[in-house]
Protein backbone atom coordinates (compact mmCIF):
# COMPACT_ATOMS: atom_id res chain seq x y z
CA UNK A 1 0.00 0.00 0.00
CA UNK A 2 2.87 2.34 0.79
CA UNK A 3 4.44 1.66 -2.62
CA UNK A 4 1.21 2.59 -4.39
CA UNK A 5 0.98 5.79 -2.35
CA UNK A 6 4.58 6.74 -3.15
CA UNK A 7 4.07 6.08 -6.89
CA UNK A 8 0.90 8.19 -6.81
CA UNK A 9 2.70 11.03 -5.00
CA UNK A 10 5.61 10.92 -7.49
CA UNK A 11 3.22 10.86 -10.46
CA UNK A 12 1.27 13.84 -9.11
CA UNK A 13 4.46 15.85 -8.63
CA UNK A 14 5.87 15.04 -12.10
CA UNK A 15 2.78 15.23 -14.31
CA UNK A 16 3.12 17.67 -17.23
CA UNK A 17 -0.08 19.29 -18.43
CA UNK A 18 0.30 18.04 -22.02
CA UNK A 19 -0.40 14.53 -20.70
CA UNK A 20 -3.84 15.78 -19.71
CA UNK A 21 -4.51 16.60 -23.34
CA UNK A 22 -3.60 13.02 -24.26
CA UNK A 23 -5.90 11.75 -21.47
CA UNK A 24 -8.77 13.90 -22.78
CA UNK A 25 -8.18 12.69 -26.35
CA UNK A 26 -8.12 9.10 -25.10
CA UNK A 27 -11.48 9.71 -23.44
CA UNK A 28 -12.91 11.07 -26.68
CA UNK A 29 -11.59 8.04 -28.59
CA UNK A 30 -13.21 5.70 -26.04
CA UNK A 31 -16.54 7.54 -26.36
CA UNK A 32 -16.36 7.42 -30.16
CA UNK A 33 -15.57 3.70 -30.06
CA UNK A 34 -18.51 3.13 -27.70
CA UNK A 35 -20.82 4.92 -30.14
CA UNK A 36 -19.41 2.79 -32.96
CA UNK A 37 -20.17 -0.32 -30.91
CA UNK A 38 -23.76 0.89 -30.42
CA UNK A 39 -24.13 1.30 -34.17
CA UNK A 40 -22.69 -2.19 -34.85
CA UNK A 41 -24.18 -4.25 -32.01
CA UNK A 42 -25.38 -7.00 -34.32
CA UNK A 43 -21.92 -7.38 -35.89
CA UNK A 44 -20.22 -7.56 -32.49
CA UNK A 45 -22.71 -10.08 -31.11
CA UNK A 46 -22.31 -12.20 -34.27
CA UNK A 47 -18.55 -12.32 -33.65
CA UNK A 48 -19.10 -13.47 -30.07
CA UNK A 49 -21.64 -16.20 -30.80
CA UNK A 50 -19.93 -19.48 -31.46
CA UNK A 51 -20.64 -22.41 -29.16
CA UNK A 52 -21.63 -20.33 -26.14
CA UNK A 53 -25.10 -19.03 -25.47
CA UNK A 54 -26.62 -15.89 -26.96
CA UNK A 55 -27.47 -14.47 -23.52
CA UNK A 56 -23.88 -14.44 -22.36
CA UNK A 57 -22.57 -12.76 -25.50
CA UNK A 58 -25.24 -10.04 -25.48
CA UNK A 59 -24.54 -9.39 -21.79
CA UNK A 60 -20.86 -8.95 -22.63
CA UNK A 61 -21.69 -6.61 -25.53
CA UNK A 62 -23.81 -4.43 -23.27
CA UNK A 63 -21.14 -4.47 -20.56
CA UNK A 64 -18.52 -3.52 -23.13
CA UNK A 65 -20.59 -0.64 -24.52
CA UNK A 66 -21.46 0.68 -21.06
CA UNK A 67 -17.88 0.53 -19.81
CA UNK A 68 -16.61 2.07 -23.04
CA UNK A 69 -18.92 5.10 -22.75
CA UNK A 70 -18.55 5.51 -18.98
CA UNK A 71 -14.76 5.14 -19.08
CA UNK A 72 -14.58 7.58 -21.98
CA UNK A 73 -16.49 10.21 -20.01
CA UNK A 74 -14.43 9.56 -16.90
CA UNK A 75 -11.16 9.87 -18.84
CA UNK A 76 -12.33 13.03 -20.59
CA UNK A 77 -13.11 14.79 -17.32
CA UNK A 78 -10.40 13.12 -15.24
CA UNK A 79 -12.85 11.61 -12.77
CA UNK A 80 -11.67 8.37 -11.12
CA UNK A 81 -9.27 7.78 -13.97
CA UNK A 82 -7.64 4.75 -12.40
CA UNK A 83 -11.00 3.07 -11.78
CA UNK A 84 -12.07 3.74 -15.37
CA UNK A 85 -8.81 2.23 -16.63
CA UNK A 86 -9.23 -0.77 -14.34
CA UNK A 87 -12.61 -1.59 -15.90
CA UNK A 88 -11.41 -0.88 -19.45
CA UNK A 89 -8.12 -2.83 -19.40
CA UNK A 90 -9.70 -6.35 -19.38
CA UNK A 91 -11.86 -5.48 -22.39
CA UNK A 92 -8.92 -4.25 -24.44
CA UNK A 93 -6.67 -7.08 -23.27
CA UNK A 94 -9.31 -9.56 -24.46
CA UNK A 95 -9.56 -7.75 -27.79
CA UNK A 96 -5.77 -7.81 -28.25
CA UNK A 97 -5.53 -11.51 -27.39
CA UNK A 98 -8.43 -12.61 -29.60
CA UNK A 99 -7.73 -10.48 -32.66
CA UNK A 100 -6.87 -12.55 -35.71
CA UNK A 101 -3.49 -11.04 -36.58
CA UNK A 102 -2.92 -13.26 -39.58
CA UNK A 103 -5.98 -11.78 -41.23
CA UNK A 104 -6.11 -8.23 -39.86
CA UNK A 105 -2.57 -7.02 -39.11
CA UNK A 106 -1.41 -6.13 -42.62
CA UNK A 107 -4.81 -5.02 -43.88
CA UNK A 108 -5.29 -1.33 -44.58
CA UNK A 109 -7.59 0.10 -41.93
CA UNK A 110 -6.68 -2.52 -39.33
CA UNK A 111 -7.42 -1.37 -35.82
CA UNK A 112 -4.74 -3.49 -34.17
CA UNK A 113 -2.22 -0.65 -33.79
CA UNK A 114 -4.91 1.67 -32.40
CA UNK A 115 -5.96 -1.08 -30.02
CA UNK A 116 -2.41 -1.57 -28.76
CA UNK A 117 -1.90 2.20 -28.41
CA UNK A 118 -5.13 2.63 -26.44
CA UNK A 119 -4.24 -0.35 -24.25
CA UNK A 120 -0.79 1.10 -23.54
CA UNK A 121 -2.31 4.49 -22.69
CA UNK A 122 -4.84 2.87 -20.36
CA UNK A 123 -2.07 1.07 -18.48
CA UNK A 124 -0.05 4.31 -18.38
CA UNK A 125 -2.91 6.36 -16.94
CA UNK A 126 -3.80 3.55 -14.53
CA UNK A 127 -0.32 3.93 -13.05
CA UNK A 128 0.14 7.67 -13.56
CA UNK A 129 -3.29 9.01 -12.63
CA UNK A 130 -5.40 11.84 -13.97
CA UNK A 131 -3.15 14.90 -13.66
CA UNK A 132 -3.56 18.55 -12.73
CA UNK A 133 -6.36 19.38 -15.18
CA UNK A 134 -8.99 16.99 -13.84
CA UNK A 135 -12.00 16.69 -11.61
CA UNK A 136 -9.94 14.42 -9.32
CA UNK A 137 -7.37 17.16 -8.79
CA UNK A 138 -10.10 19.73 -8.13
CA UNK A 139 -11.77 17.46 -5.57
CA UNK A 140 -8.41 16.77 -3.92
CA UNK A 141 -7.70 20.51 -3.52
CA UNK A 142 -11.26 21.43 -2.45
CA UNK A 143 -12.38 18.61 -0.16
CA UNK A 144 -15.26 20.57 1.40
CA UNK A 145 -17.13 21.05 -1.89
Amino acid sequence: MKAVSSVEHWADAHHPKWLDIIRILLGIVLIAKGITFIMNTSHISAMLVDSSGQLRSMAFVHYMIGVQLAAGLMFTFGLYTRVAALFQIPILLTAVLYMDLTREFFVTGSEFLLLVLVFALLVFFFIYGSGPISVDNYLRKHPSQ
